[in-house]
């Protein structure tokens, strides 16, 4: 009779059952063979290896659950490995772990590889930011004597206390992990791996590997089951990197008959554009303002951090959203295009980015020289002193929206396109979940396309990695993916410099590319 465990095997999973014929004096085939041949035949191939640390356990298992077991079988380019065996009549499950790796978050979830049920999830702030909060800073200490080595174990430590943490809350035991999916970055991948990524921050921007593959968690120092695995997403050189192809995956932008485009902002901005019959990528700096990092009241977002507003016009009062409904100590991206959009509409700046006193009224204010804008009085903030927007603030948004936005016309262009030509436009990760498409469509950041058009993703990379727990065929998905794309470099492009010039003013030199915006201004 067919158990509770073995009818939640996922058919086409990582998890295999088998029913060996127990050895006799007319069939002496050993322990080993007679589970490969097994295998064989449920995976339909011809190449199966069993790890030298199950093999030393295999004879006492078989004999002790009558030949009848369930297989963690994972693939590599090697061909089938077995790295796990278990009782089918066993309530625990065998588990995998997805990990989105990011510069300032690492997000984890733990997944059942018999069912594909998610059993946990859990997030914690990169431990590296202790050395420096951006890709830069990290990759200059990794030069220093044993800055290497203090950055990977930064990480790994972090990851294999997060990992255990989440196991223990769901009453399951990190030995029973035996597949992790991790996409990160390309930085963010070596620093994880242990290599030198010096040479991808300097011309010609080389990393050590782009297809880092499955690779053993032992040798990383990943405290799963001893015979896991672990499968470093792929990543296109040095600035499109294994979250991206994570989140290529999720979307399921390349198996569309119409194209789309998928954009991600970060560090960078991470866009990709393309159908079933092709895919074209490209990478640039557009994160930084973007993620609230460039104003003196910038911050991630969290509670007290105002992650919306709405200026009355006419009256000129500011309606602040803090997160938690918490007095406001600063703000974060998604709250500065706000900001910024409604300053716009509401005639406080003008289409230079320059604010207009005659509107601003007694909010504005200057500094050495420097006008600023009172957001949020001292006797109102949770600081005791003024949240304030500088015009230097402003102005380095405004390079920052301007370049997301020539991002997106370079890469539509090169294929003919406008970006007012796209009918689906995926936006992943924290910039897609919280900002509002129509603040950063009124500051010229994302194209003037219908509401409809735009589809949040959430943690795109997240679940891509999710996605390959739960379905071997992935693995070749991501390499076919990854083979399509074309990478366009936007260092030596000189048309991208032409357009960026003309995007530094709100919404666009070209105001007939943002008709709803020129409406609403009016209006």
């Amino acid at each position: 009779m067919e158990s509770q465990q073995e009818r939640h095997i996922i058919e086409d999973g990582w998890v295999k059952r088998v029913r060996l014929t127990p050895p006799g004096l007319s069939d002496n085939t050993s322990d080993a063979e007679r589970l490969v041949e097994g295998l064989k035949k449920e995976l339909k191939t011809g190449e199966v290896t069993i790890d030298l640390l199950l093999l030393k356990k295999l004879p006492f298992l078989l004999r002790e659950w009558d030949y009848r077991a369930g297989c963690v079988v994972l693939k590599d380019r090697g061909g089938w490995h077995v790295v796990g065996l278990f009782s089918l009549e066993q309530p625990d499950p065998p588990l995998g772990v997805a990990v989105d790796l990011g510069t300032s978050r690492v997000v984890i979830r733990l997944v059942s590889l018999l069912s594909g049920d998610v059993l946990g999830e859990d997030a914690f702030d990169n431990p590296q930011i202790s050395i420096g909060p951006d890709i830069l800073a990290r990759v200059h200490y990794s030069e220093e004597t044993t800055g290497l080595e203090k950055l990977n174990r930064l990480i790994i430590d972090g990851l294999n206390r997060n990992i255990e943490n989440l196991g223990r809350s769901c009453g399951r035991n990190p030995d029973s992990i035996y597949l992790v999916s991790l996409a990160g970055n390309t930085t963010m991948t070596h620093l994880f791996m242990g290599l030198d990524p010096r040479w991808i921050i300097r011309e010609p921007y080389i990393p050590v590997t782009n297809r880092p593959g499955m690779v053993r968690a032992s040798d990383l120092g990943v405290a799963i089951n001893p015979c896991g695995r672990i499968y470093i997403h792929p990543n296109i050189g040095s600035y499109f990197g294994g979250d991206l192809m994570a989140g290529i995956l999720y979307s399921g932008m390349h198996t569309m008959e119409e194209t789309a485009i998928l954009v991600d902002v970060g560090t960078n901005a991470e866009v990709v554009l393309g159908n079933r019959n092709w895919l074209i990528a490209c990478a640039g700096a557009a994160g930084p303002a973007l993620e609230g990092g460039v104003t003196r009241m910038g911050m991630m977002a969290g509670p007290g951090v105002i992650d919306k507003v709405v200026i009355h016009p006419g009256e000129g009062t500011f309606e602040l959203n803090t997160i938690g409904n918490a007095t406001p100590k600063g703000i974060c991206g998604s709250g500065l295009i706000d900001l910024a959009a409604h300053l716009f509409l509401s005639g406080m700046l003008d289409i230079r980015g320059k604010f207009d006193p005659g509107v601003c009224g007694a909010r504005l204010k200057q500094a050495a020289g420097m006008p600023f804008l009172v957001i949020v009085p001292a006797d109102q903030s949770a600081t005791g002193q003024d949240l304030i927007v500088s015009q230097a603030d402003i102005d380095s948004l405004i390079r920052s929206k301007a370049a997301m936005y020539t991002i997106l016309e370079t890469i539509t262009a090169s294929v003919g396109m406008l970006p007012r030509d796209l009918s689906t436009f995926y936006v992943a990760g924290t910039f897609g979940s919280y900002i509002d498409p129509a603040s950063a469509i009124s500051i010229g950041m994302l194209p003037d396309l219908s509401p409809g058009a735009f589809k949040v993703l959430g943690n795109s990379s997240l679940e891509g990695a999710t996605q390959l727990l739960t379905r071997p065929g992935n693995l070749g998905e991501i390499d076919r993916i990854r083979d399509r794309i074309t990478y366009l470099e936007l260092n030596v492009n000189q048309a991208f410099m032409n357009r960026f010039s003309a995007a530094k003013f709100l919404p666009h030199t070209d105001p007939s590319l943002f008709p709803t915006v020129t409406a609403k201004r009016l209006g």
